[in-house]
């Protein structure tokens, strides 16, 4: 048998087993006779078999093609339902977008971006996954989302990082604290000798930090800190508690879990966290993650930000 049989073949097959007739079945197909008629001939050359019985009157199935059929049917059914898919997801009009990021992010960024995009296409679901640095480049490495928002953890080479949002690092500090008493910027060097709870090292914050040059110099022994949280709600708990004070950065300070908790930006120098889009390299988005993300970006650079955050331009 032939591998040169396709879709056309079956469908003009099925049309004349349906319509019992060359001529209706050539209406219904909007061919010529003659162009139907060559069709059935070559499916039936290729596979080797007659599968029609022709009379002056009627065109029948003969037991090759009564077999033949529902084996056509189920093709071009699976065939057509699979095209309908592609279409309803190039469509927006069903699929599924994931995105892995920051719970910080998730929690006061990502609400009216999720609202949006859903009230504009509700047939199509959206995954939200909140991980720490390292686990939003897991997941995107892996494929289980289609983007992430967060920081450089690793600077994996399979992915690519786009700058889009940064934020300036302060000290948290319980509302009973000396250094509370006063708003506004507070010199690293007013920490020095302070206990200091930090995030674990799995995530993007400490990161970062670690990165910074200067860090033996501002009187803080970043690397080596008091006590390591891997939880941001644990970590406020114990500042709120007086077992010390935390290096944070502004987005992250100003969710729930530290809303009790005093922030002072910190200066000289004023040290910044940079947040990515990062997305695996070679692989491109469907159409519903393209427009979600497009969306992140106009939304992110349109809003108006928590104080001490501020947008990336995109030089895209």
């Amino acid at each position: 048998m032939s591998n040169n049989l396709s879709i056309r073949h079956l469908r003009a097959f099925v049309a004349v087993a349906r319509h019992g007739s060359f001529t209706r079945a050539a209406e219904h197909l909007h061919l010529t006779q003659s162009s139907l008629t060559a069709t059935i001939k070559q499916l039936e050359q290729q596979s080797g078999l007659v599968l029609l019985d022709r009379t002056t009157r009627r065109v029948l199935l003969n037991a090759e093609g009564e077999r033949f059929l529902p084996v056509a049917e189920r093709l071009l059914s699976d065939f057509d339902t699979a095209v309908a898919d592609l279409q309803a997801v190039a469509e927006h009009q069903q699929g599924q977008v994931g995105i892995a990021a920051s719970p910080s992010t998730i929690s006061r960024l990502l609400p009216p971006v999720v609202k949006r995009f859903h009230d504009r296409h509700p047939q199509v679901g959206i995954l939200l996954r909140d991980h720490s640095a390292a686990g939003i480049e897991q997941h995107v490495l892996a494929n289980d989302v289609d983007f992430g928002i967060g920081g450089n953890h690793s600077d994996q080479p399979d992915l690519s990082y786009t700058p889009i949002l940064r934020d300036r690092f302060g000290v948290v500090l319980a509302p009973d604290h000396p250094l509370a008493r006063e708003n506004g910027t507070l010199d690293w060097q007013a920490l020095a000798g302070e206990e200091l709870l930090m995030l674990s090292t799995d995530t993007g914050i400490r990161a970062q930090l670690s990165r910074y040059p200067a860090r033996q110099d501002i009187g803080l022994q970043l690397d080596r800190p008091t006590l390591e949280v891997s939880n941001p709600a644990g970590l406020a708990a114990l500042v709120e508690a007086g077992m010390g004070l935390s290096v944070l950065p502004a987005l992250a300070a100003g969710t729930r879990s530290f809303a009790s908790l005093h922030f002072r930006p910190l200066a000289n120098p004023a040290l910044h966290r940079d947040l990515y889009i990062i997305r695996r390299r070679g692989r491109s988005l469907s159409p519903a993650a393209d427009s979600l993300l497009a969306m992140v970006r106009e939304t992110f650079s349109s809003m108006t930000l928590p104080p001490f955050v501020e947008a990336v331009p995109d030089d895209g």
